[in-house]
Order: C-alpha cells, then structure tokens, then sequence
C-alpha cells in the first residue's frame, strides 16, 4: 500500500485554483448584483395608506406602482347591495366577501379590466365605477356587471396595519 505523498506542487495547484475560485467570483459577482431592484423600486413594492379622514361613501385615489388604487369606504346601504348581488348574474362571478376582507373597506386596482383605462367613481348603471373609454360598468363592489370588460377590477394584496392605516403590496 502506497501512501500519496502531498508535495509543494499540489499545495501549489489547491491555492492556485482557490485564489482563481475567489477571482472569478469577485469578477462575477458585481454582473449578477446589478440585476436586483434599485432602492427606488423596492421603496415603491408597498405602501402604507392613512385612511383616518376617508368619510363613508367617499373614495380615494392612491398610487402604487405607478397604477391608481381605489381605496372606498362603502356605507352599510352600499355593502348589503354588493352582497345582495346573485353569483349567476355576473359575467366574472366573484363573491363580495372574497373582495373586501372587511366589508366597509374596498382596496383594487382603479385600472378598467378591458384596456386599462381609469373608470370614474360613483358612475355607470350599478353606481360604482364607469369607464367611459368603452362602457364598462363595474358594481359597488367593482365587479364587471356590463360591458367589453372580460374580468371584475384586481384586488392588489393589501392588510390592515391599524384601525387607521392600510399596507398595500
């Protein structure tokens, strides 16, 4: 049984080939690092909406990522007819419970489903958003209730970070 003798050259080859490994790492690293978001971008992933002055049956206009998010405060009137409407007659069927985690405050996207315009509050046949670019009407609960629009208004991850203040992103 021969044992391998390490010798200078193998010492020489294992640092040579770790100082390479080390090298091309330093090399490779600021290429790969580049691609992530700057600060900019990841400032914009969420924000955090101070909904205290927002009376009931008022709407605000907030922007996140460069998109209008429609924050509404419903009346009990305006949620009881949101959760009136029948399943089958809605073009995207949608329960209102699914789109408010608390029925007083609704949180989407204010971007019409069809092409991306902004529809207008308070408007339209269902009185709750209308887009008068192509005729969608939405409900109160901005679901597509008539017109070219194919699906109801996103619902953009949001939650409740106090009674006052609502986190969107």
């Amino acid at each position: 049984m021969s044992e391998k003798k390490t010798n200078r050259r193998d010492f020489l080859f294992t640092a040579t080939y770790a100082v390479g490994a080390v090298g091309v790492g330093a090399t490779i690293w600021p290429m790969i690092d580049q691609m992530n978001p700057d600060a900019s971008v990841k400032a914009l992933a969420s924000t955090e909406v101070d909904v205290s002055s927002v009376d009931r049956g008022k709407t605000i206009t907030v922007l996140w990522r460069g998109k209008p998010v429609f924050i509404r405060r419903r009346t009990q009137e305006e949620i009881a007819e949101a959760k009136s409407v029948k399943l089958e007659d809605l073009k995207d069927p949608q329960k209102d419970e699914d789109r408010a985690k608390d029925p007083e405050w609704l949180v989407m996207l204010g971007v019409c489903t069809h092409l991306g315009c902004v529809p207008l509050d308070q408007k339209g046949d269902y009185n709750g958003w209308f887009c008068p670019c192509h005729g969608s009407h939405y409900d109160i609960s901005g679901r597509i209730r008539k017109g070219p629009a194919p699906t109801n208004m996103e619902i953009p991850k949001y939650e409740f970070v106090n009674a006052n203040t609502i986190k969107i992103g």
